[in-house]
């Protein structure tokens, strides 16, 4: 197809060491929000054959807040356990064995005093992006269809790996790699390359074993996710294609909390301020200013004003208003950029409270985050010490009626 061009996303599972690491520091983060809601966390967590390692900075205000700060091993140890890193000596990683070493202290008093003044917690740039590419496949997700498809294929893996019947002996490391082909005009046209790598117990390494490794996880993981719409036998297809995969997790690599920053959050498509969202509390934008761009963004997209957008917000620390706010629809656009642009900022709290209160961040809602993306889910509920939270609420599309009228 002429001025045709092709674009490759990757996701990683839930047992991947840098997605444990990251579940470890929100699971902290999240224990403590349950008890705190004005606690200040940045928690950082790096695991690696037999050990884990819990290191930062948390300022919290009452003792039920220290008493989970206390039970930190224990949060490390359930998040492990969930996971799937249990009862198997050969993976050289598990939730009861494993040495957990903690090092954490109070915040910085130098950054404090501009958070106090609810100001932000750093400075920075942080990006949101929507479009229209996957709507066919799931009503109301606005996000890349590489980014989209490869999360499909490791959140389908730990699925069939949980239910240890389909495909058993699956374990729970793993990447997935999508490519697709677009037309001159950025519509997909179709899937050019599926990648899944996925670890394994041994009694999948022999030659043989492998090959038939490889005819079910096709059958029962890469064809369902693709489905009639993005299926077709002329795909090329790599599944394992090193071979064995019996080494993996923690043991195979070491695992650092922010290190999958585009997993996280467009697969590439999309630009990136470059901080990552794991273990912090909603006064870092890093985190919080990044799912209100992807809220607005979103929103943008469904009230139909353009058919792609990525909107940036920048601020400086301790300073509570954006230093700025630009928006780029790529030529998409039903209206004026400029008239996108003032209908955002008047429906939209841009400051870090007013982020905090419109997405209702002070909540443990954050360990849903760390598997299969922050963007692209369906809002939901999560029960913590028998309290319901709303997760993802930046996935909200409660602002279409408001921007349609106001960019008229």
């Amino acid at each position: 197809m002429s001025n045709s061009y092709f674009f490759t996303s990757e996701s990683v599972s839930m047992g991947h060491p840098d997605k444990v690491a990251d579940a470890i520091s929100d699971a902290v983060l999240d224990s403590l929000l349950a008890v705190d809601t004005r606690a200040r966390v940045a928690c950082e967590t790096l695991c690696t054959t037999g050990l884990v390692v819990v290191a930062g900075e948390v300022t919290v205000h009452n003792e039920h807040a220290l008493a989970a700060l206390n039970h930190a091993e224990e949060t490390v140890r359930e998040t492990v356990r969930r996971i799937g890193y249990t009862n198997d000596p050969s993976m050289k990683f598990d939730a009861d064995s494993c040495a957990v070493v903690r090092s954490i202290h109070g915040q910085s008093a130098d950054i404090a005093q501009g958070v106090d003044r609810e100001g932000a917690g750093d400075q920075g740039m942080m990006f949101g992006y929507a479009c229209r590419e996957t709507e066919d496949l799931e009503k109301g997700t606005f996000m890349p269809l590489p980014i989209f498809l490869s999360h499909r294929l490791v959140e389908r893996q730990a699925k069939v790996r949980e239910q240890n019947k389909l495909i058993p002996g699956l374990r729970p490391d793993a990447k997935s790699q999508v490519t697709v082909e677009y037309a001159s005009d950025g519509t997909p046209v179709r899937v050019d390359t599926v990648v899944l790598s996925t670890q394994h117990a041994p009694m999948y390494s022999p030659p043989k074993q492998q090959a038939k490794l490889r005819d079910l996880v096709l059958k029962h993981v890469i064809k369902p996710v693709l489905g009639k719409h993005w299926w077709n036998d002329e795909i090329k297809v790599h599944i394992n294609p090193t071979g064995n995969f019996e080494i993996g997790g923690p043991h195979g690599d070491t695992g650092l909390t922010g290190r999958k920053i585009i997993v996280d959050t467009y697969g590439g498509m999309g630009r990136h301020g470059g901080g990552a969202f794991s273990g912090k509390d909603p006064t870092k934008v890093d985190r919080s200013a990044a799912y209100m761009a992807r809220y607005i963004a979103k929103n943008v997209v469904a009230a139909g004003l353009a058919e792609r957008c990525e909107v940036q917000l920048s601020y400086a620390i301790g300073v509570a208003e954006p230093t700025s706010v630009h928006v780029n629809t790529f030529g998409t656009e039903a209206i004026a950029t400029g008239r996108i642009e003032a209908a955002i900022r008047k429906n939209f709290k841009l400051t870090p409270r007013g982020i905090i209160e419109s997405l209702n961040l002070r909540t443990p809602i954050y360990s849903p985050t760390t598997s299969h993306g922050h963007f692209g889910r369906q809002p939901g509920t999560v029960t913590v010490r028998g309290k319901k939270y709303e997760t993802f609420t930046w996935e909200k599309l409660d602002k279409v009626a408001a921007l349609k009228r106001d960019a008229k």
